[in-house]
């Protein structure tokens, strides 16, 4: 893989979660390749969010390469949060990950490696997603991420895998 002039981060921190989705991984890659479908759960409002919403925007790209970045900001509780991503791998219709490249100020965690992989189940896929994470590096939200880092990362990944599993369970294509 071609250096992307990013720092590779040490992530001390994993959670993932696994859900059969009643689609063809094609089918299923394709959805979640889309960064603004994969992220809904983020520009919308909710209780995890404390009410708030997170804007996302995308390159020319779209967010569907290597190489592609992808940003979000918002505000939570008064507090502005605003964070990069660059996709580092796209194997279609297998895998995704991307990763947090600058300075992300986020309450909870700090710098990520995001991704997920699919695996073909007949006609039905099976979805992991996974979060490894590192502590934000600044007090309060260092301390913050010790008590609520853990929550954050399986609520965000059970909403992406949820989310896909209930996109397909209605008949979406």
């Amino acid at each position: 893989m071609a250096d992307l002039g990013f720092m590779k981060t040490v992530f001390p921190f994993h959670f993932e979660c696994g859900a059969v989705v009643n689609a063809p991984a094609e089918a299923v890659f394709a959805r979640l390749d889309d960064p603004r479908l994969l992220s809904a759960h983020m520009s919308r409002p909710s209780g995890m969010m404390a009410g708030a919403q997170m804007a996302i925007g995308l390159d020319a790209s779209q967010g569907r390469a290597v190489g592609a970045l992808i940003g979000m900001s918002g505000r939570v509780l008064g507090i502005t949060l605003s964070l990069e991503e660059v996709v580092t791998e796209r194997d279609p219709p297998r895998r995704k990950v991307w990763e947090t490249t600058g300075t992300p100020r986020l309450l909870v965690i700090g710098h990520y490696r995001m991704g997920y992989e699919l695996t073909p189940r007949g006609s039905s896929s099976l979805l992991r997603v996974f979060i490894d994470w590192a502590l934000p590096e600044r007090m309060p939200a260092r301390w913050l991420g010790r008590v609520f880092g853990g929550f954050y990362a399986r609520w965000c990944t059970q909403r992406m895998a949820r989310d896909a599993q209930a996109h397909f369970q209605s008949g979406g294509r």
